[in-house]
C-alpha cells in the first residue's frame, strides 16, 4: 500500500493531525484492553470503519463488545514490544510490522466462546476471499491480527449504495490462518 511507517511519537501526532489517522472510539459494542495507551487507539479510516462494522455485528448477534488491544504504533514501540514479545514482527525490513501503518488492529480472542471465535472467523473470512482484509488468529497472544485493505471503503460504501449492511453470508465458514 505503499503507506510510510510511522518512526515516532512526533510523526503519529502529525499523521493525527492531518487525520491521516483517525481515534477510535469505544461505545457500545466496542472496548480497548485497558493497557492499550489511548495515544495508540489510533488506525487509518478505512480500518476505523471495518472495526465498526465488525463491532456492530457482532455486539447485533451477542450482545457483547469486541476489544482492541493493539493498534498503531511507531518503529519506537515495535522495536520496544520486541524486546519482550518474540511473536512481534520486527520493526524494519520487508516483513515489519503493519500496525506500524496504522492499518491493522489485534482484537481479543481469549475468554471468546467456541461459537464466538467461529463467528469472527466466517466474519473475516467473507472479506478476506474479496482482498479487503488479511487475518491471522494469533496463538501466543490469542488475537485476531487484522490487516485492512485501502479498498475497505469504496467497497463498504458499494454495499450500502446497494441497499446492503456490510455483513457476510451466514452459510460461509472457513478457518483463518494461524500465526
Amino acid at each position: 500500500m505503499d503507506l510510510p511507517r510511522i518512526q515516532d511519537d512526533a510523526e503519529l501526532e502529525q499523521l493525527k493531525a492531518s487525520e491521516d489517522l483517525v481515534e477510535i472510539v469505544a461505545g457500545p459494542s466496542l472496548r480497548f484492553d485497558p493497557r492499550l495507551d489511548p495515544d495508540r487507539r489510533y488506525c487509518r479510516p478505512w480500518t476505523r470503519e471495518f472495526l465498526d462494522d465488525l463491532s456492530t455485528s457482532y455486539y447485533n448477534r451477542f450482545h457483547q463488545q469486541i476489544q482492541v488491544n493493539s493498534a498503531v504504533r511507531t518503529v519506537k514501540i515495535q522495536k520496544k514490544l520486541r524486546r519482550h514479545n518474540r511473536n512481534a514482527a520486527p520493526a524494519e525490513g520487508e516483513i515489519a510490522s503493519s500496525h506500524l501503518a496504522g492499518i491493522t488492529v489485534d482484537i481479543q480472542r481469549r475468554g471468546l466462546s467456541r461459537e464466538q471465535i467461529k463467528w469472527v472467523q466466517d466474519y473475516m473470512r467473507h472479506r478476506k476471499d474479496q482482498g479487503l482484509i488479511e487475518p491471522e488468529e494469533e496463538r501466543h497472544q490469542w488475537v485476531f491480527h487484522v490487516m485492512v485493505s485501502g479498498r475497505y471503503t469504496d467497497w463498504r460504501e458499494s454495499k450500502m449504495l446497494a441497499g446492503e449492511q456490510p455483513i457476510p453470508d451466514a452459510s460461509e465458514t472457513a478457518e483463518l490462518p494461524q500465526q
